[in-house]
């Protein structure tokens, strides 16, 4: 009786004991650091900011933290952008919380919607979601019921009113007590907070996290790699806008000049930097580049093997616009989806507004560069020796071969060679392109080149 009191004394004390461990044990698991990882958004919502974004995201994982803090200050940006932000918060593994400093308009407000946790410093703002074009203009209501569907659709993932959500986005929408029709929604730190669009007010991040409930932790802040920062900066649109225009007017002033030269270096160097970046960012596809590349080859073959500019040429142009567009879109194969759309026409706008800035500017610097610059200026001849002065031509027979005919040496395209006779002479064709053999006439001569016409004898 006595040995069996005592055993089971024992076995108390000693469930005692481990249960005492245990506790003791999870107490420190409770108070082990939270793994905290930050990044910044605080650029205009472009593709720059939704590579790093993925790239954090990405990282938090890799580092097994346990939560992932945006710290935010943006005036919006790119819908599509921001669309790839929101649906890579909406899926990531690890919490997310944001905390806003100072301002989270348009694309901005629809991050942080997405976010777990909302904290906002005192005097920032979040709302003003409309969407708007290039110049300000607020654009058809197509945009504006995706952006409505989308704001509603992510406040209710979070369990946050999708009606105010959606009032960031359309003026017409009245909430009693809330907003009037006519304006656009747009909350203050403690509007948010009296409307669940904010679950603290903090004057700095660490203040933030102390609301959360977070005393213990550990910040890693992420640190983009050199090559990180070179391919943010070359995916930025006004950098693949400057890059199409060195494109095209590499190639010409390659066409202007002739053998192969610096032009088509250039050329060759900003296509390189143009869709490096963006096929390794998964943008442009093996088949965007391929039309790029076709459309250049149909080109060059319509100017150097075919007379005139048909078919051949207005291909090449088209696969060359549709080249340059596409690998700006972030798609698979063929399959645009109704959201990409609005991406598509952004990126054709790039894209011809581009070209068309590019072929302005490199016309007027052919006809000025070398003619009206003191320091090119010495690179070409422009003072005129007339025979009053004494000058006279060391080939007076030039001049003499105004209206005798002969044949295209070389394509003209404008500018070439022809034979007269037996001897072969620098020319240029007055319209249009002449092929090689075919009948010329000589019009006129000056500044020692023949410009020649098609004979049609």
């Amino acid at each position: 009786m006595h040995t069996f009191l005592r055993t089971g004394a024992i076995f108390i004390l000693s469930s005692l004991f481990y249960s005492t461990l245990n506790a003791s044990e999870t107490d420190t698991l409770q108070q082990d650091k939270v793994l905290v990882y930050k990044f910044d958004i605080k650029k205009e919502i472009a593709p720059p900011v939704w590579r790093s974004t993925k790239l954090a995201l990405e990282e938090a994982v890799e580092k097994k933290a346990n939560l992932v803090l945006i710290e935010m200050s943006t005036y919006g940006g790119m819908l599509e952008s921001a669309d790839s932000i929101r649906t890579k918060i909406l899926e990531s593994p690890i919490p997310v919380y944001v905390f806003i400093n100072h301002n989270a308009a348009s694309a901005g407000a629809l991050i942080a919607i997405a976010c777990d946790s909302i904290y906002m410093t005192p005097g920032s703002t979040i709302g003003a979601a409309t969407v708007v074009d290039q110049s300000g203009q607020v654009v058809p209501d197509k945009y504006q019921s995706y952006m409505r569907a989308m704001m509603r659709s992510t406040a209710e993932s979070r369990g946050r009113d999708p009606n105010i959500a959606q009032a960031m986005v359309d003026p017409r929408i009245r909430i009693e007590g809330i907003i009037d029709s006519g304006s656009v929604l747009t909350f203050t730190a403690s509007e948010a907070m009296t409307y669940h669009f904010c679950e603290g007010i903090a004057k700095n991040y660490k203040e933030a996290l102390k609301l959360a409930g977070i005393t213990e932790y550990e910040i890693i802040e992420q640190k983009l790699k050199p090559m990180d920062k070179v391919i943010g900066f070359l995916i930025h649109p006004i950098v693949s806008g400057i890059l199409i225009m060195v494109i095209i007017g590499g190639i010409y002033f390659e066409l202007q000049t002739p053998g192969i030269g610096f032009p088509l270096g250039a050329a060759v160097t900003a296509a390189l930097l143009y869709f490096a970046p963006l096929y390794l960012e998964g943008l442009a596809d093996h088949w965007e580049i391929l039309l790029f590349i076709i459309g250049v080859v149909l080109i060059a073959v319509e100017i150097f093997a075919l007379p005139g500019f048909g078919v051949a040429g207005i291909s090449g142009i088209v696969l060359i616009i549709a080249g340059l567009t596409l690998s700006l879109v972030d798609n698979v194969g063929l399959d645009f989806r109704p959201v990409e759309f609005s991406s598509i026409v952004s990126a054709l706008f790039l894209v011809i507004i581009s070209i068309f800035l590019s072929i302005v500017l490199s016309y007027f610097l052919t006809r000025s560069l070398f003619t009206q610059n003191k320091l090119f200026g010495t690179l070409a001849l422009d003072t005129t020796m007339v025979t009053t002065d004494g000058y006279t031509s060391s080939d007076r027979h030039y001049r003499e071969m105004i209206g005798q005919t002969g044949t295209a040496h070389t394509i003209l395209r404008p500018s070439g060679k022809v034979r007269i006779g037996n001897d072969v002479f620098d020319a240029t064709a007055l319209s249009g392109y002449i092929d090689k053999g075919e009948k010329i006439v000589v019009v006129k001569y000056e500044t020692t080149q023949l410009f020649v016409n098609k004979s049609e004898s």
